[in-house]
């Protein structure tokens, strides 16, 4: 007959069990099978699972620290740099970002120290502040000094002469103020400042994204993708006119020989006159190697500004789209496939997905119209010619 336990008796029995003692010495003390103390202590183990109250105070701090983990991974997501990148890179991503995302959120994400970024931010707004102030107060000075001595004065005279006068400013300061006005010494430094500023990094472009032919300007950047423990840099080039990609190439290194490969062969394909090329400042742009290829072939050369992605704003925002609208969708199981699916993207991107700049129209699209145009004007003004001559 099986025996029945009361629940004074089993609550006793679990005790002994809580307090240290052997389920082989209970079961041999008080007769009862393994299998049936086990079952005891399981029920008496949920039952404080159940009975036991939630608390909320913990379930809110959970729900925080998730919320606060998925707007990380969206920051990385959408981050046009890695974690290692420059911190100038970095800080320029929190800055553009700022109004969307919490900036510690993003300092976290992005590896920086909070302190550091606010110091940053107020380092630039004081020195760009005060610098331009102090340039545009010395300047008129510092023109009528370089006429007043013939144009013969360059920045190292003109700064003793500044200095003797009590004002402070660094030989270096009125160098620039001199370039910026166009200001060059006449006699043997004349052409060295001159050529100086020919390779000054200027923003020619300056935000004028709206060109009126192709291959008026082409606009380019590097871009990270992270894929089976390597990182993978896209090169890309666009034409600003249809915002059609004109070239593309994808490495595993970040070098001149990326941009100049991607260069060279879009070049060769569209052969463009009269050519802005529009970048960063990143070393590969800025190599001695790939500026004197672009002079060879007679193509000006622009930079964004230090530390102000919207001087490129048409890149970013097309990197942005590839990863959210292919990159980071898709598992890859290859390189190859990762390969694959950049050159279908592209592809994609120049010949059926419509583009708001060009009023949903697609750049294969535009680009075509503008040369149909272009042929039916040429087609008239030939026939007009014609009868003229029949005249």
């Amino acid at each position: 007959m099986r025996k029945s336990y009361s629940s004074e008796f089993k609550t006793e029995v679990v005790n002994a069990y809580s307090a240290g003692a052997t389920i082989s010495e209970l079961s041999n003390q008080y007769g009862i099978a393994r299998s049936t103390l086990y079952i005891w202590i399981y029920e008496s183990q949920s039952k404080k699972t159940v009975d036991k109250k939630i608390n909320m105070r913990d379930y809110f701090d959970l729900k925080q620290k998730c919320e606060k983990q998925t707007t990380i991974i969206e920051i990385l997501q959408n981050a046009p740099c890695i974690v290692s990148a420059p911190l100038s890179e970095r800080y320029a991503y929190i800055t553009a970002f700022s109004e969307k995302y919490n900036v510690s959120l993003m300092c976290k994400a992005m590896k920086v120290a909070k302190g550091s970024y606010y110091n940053h931010l107020l380092r630039n707004k004081r020195e760009n502040t005060v610098y331009a102030q102090r340039k545009a107060e010395l300047a008129p000075i510092i023109e009528k000094i370089f006429h007043d001595n013939n144009q013969m004065f360059g920045a190292g005279k003109i700064h003793a002469i500044l200095k003797d006068r009590g004002h402070k400013v660094s030989a270096n300061t009125v160098a620039d103020i001199l370039h910026e006005k166009g200001l060059f010494a006449v006699g043997t430094s004349s052409k060295k400042l001159y050529m100086m500023n020919q390779e000054r990094k200027q923003n020619i472009l300056n935000q004028q994204f709206k060109v009126n032919r192709p291959n008026e300007v082409w606009v380019s950047d590097v871009t990270y993708f992270k894929y089976s423990n390597s990182i993978f840099y896209i090169c890309v080039i666009m034409d600003l006119f249809a915002r059609r990609v004109v070239g593309y190439k994808i490495s595993l290194s970040n070098s001149t020989q990326l941009t100049k490969g991607v260069f060279k062969s879009a070049y060769e394909d569209r052969q463009p006159t009269d050519l802005l090329f529009h970048s960063d400042r990143g070393a590969n742009y800025t190599s001695t190697t790939f500026r004197n290829y672009l002079k060879s072939l007679g193509v000006r050369q622009s930079f964004s500004n230090p530390g102000t992605p919207y001087n490129n704003s048409v890149m970013e925002s097309f990197f942005k789209t590839m990863k959210t609208e292919r990159l980071y969708r898709t598992n890859y199981r290859s390189e190859r496939e990762l390969r694959e699916s950049v050159r279908e993207y592209i592809d994609y991107y120049n010949n059926d997905r419509p583009h708001g700049t060009l009023r949903y129209q697609t750049p294969a699209y535009v680009e075509a119209k503008y040369y149909s145009n272009i042929g039916v004007s040429e087609s008239i003004k030939s026939d007009s010619d014609g009868s003229d001559l029949t005249k």
